[in-house]
């Protein structure tokens, strides 16, 4: 069960937050109060904080990420806010969030957002490894090289670091933000199928002719790959 420490002073936010994950089998913490928040988050080990960007007396929420990074703590952190310039955005980021999700927000995508930035901690934490699998689909991170078995497949450096990415979160769904973000580094929705044309190509190179697609669509929410069934 992973622990996540929400530090919110809104308490229908937080009821939302709390009662959606505690069903997929989080354990929640809820502090409502900056300095109490920035103690409880030092008391001990969690997998995850949620904090919100704008808390009220002294301590925002800012000045809690910055104290945590300041005293060497890596805990994911993922700012929640009504904030949603993207010059705030930024400053968050360099002051050491590992993610930052607008209100309002889809509990999906906040899950989803948590499952990364875990996964994330968890890969920084284990031994570096620079290649990636699933099923006889093989890349290599630091020559950028995809096989299909002993098979090489030519991708395009778009190409493979939106496989890398769906690789590296296999078995998960990630959103078409999520994806425009990590993959092409926007923060905004662009006025385009950019993402679908990729993921159509990209399922014309990996696939296997015959063989169910690796790459699935979850309509509504965006994209996963998952290993062939045996």
């Amino acid at each position: 069960m992973k622990h996540i420490l929400l530090i919110e002073d809104d308490s229908g936010i937080a009821a939302y937050i709390c009662s959606n994950l505690e069903k997929s089998n989080y354990q929640l913490t809820h502090i409502d109060d900056g300095s109490v928040g920035l103690k409880t988050a030092l008391s001990q080990k969690w997998d995850c904080v949620l904090l919100d960007r704008m808390l009220p007396m002294d301590v925002d929420g800012i000045d809690i990420l910055k104290a945590l990074r300041a005293l060497g703590n890596t805990t994911p952190v993922i700012i929640v806010s009504a904030l949603e310039k993207t010059d705030e955005r930024i400053r968050c980021l360099k002051a050491g969030a590992d993610d930052y999700l607008p209100k309002p927000f889809f509990i999906d995508e906040l899950e989803a957002r948590i499952e990364a930035v875990i996964r994330r901690s968890n890969h920084l934490n284990a031994p570096a490894v620079h290649t990636m699998r699933i099923g006889n689909l093989h890349i290599d991170l630091l020559t950028h090289t995809a096989y299909r078995g002993e098979e090489k497949i030519i991708l395009n450096p778009r190409e493979f670091k939106l496989l890398a990415y769906l690789i590296k979160n296999a078995g998960q769904t990630v959103t078409r933000s999520m994806v425009l973000e990590n993959v092409w580094e926007y923060d905004f929705q662009p006025e385009t199928n950019i993402i679908d044309v990729h993921i159509s190509h990209l399922r014309q190179k990996i696939d296997e002719k015959g063989a169910p697609s690796l790459i699935r669509t979850v309509r509504g929410k965006g994209y996963s790959i998952h290993a062939p069934a045996p």
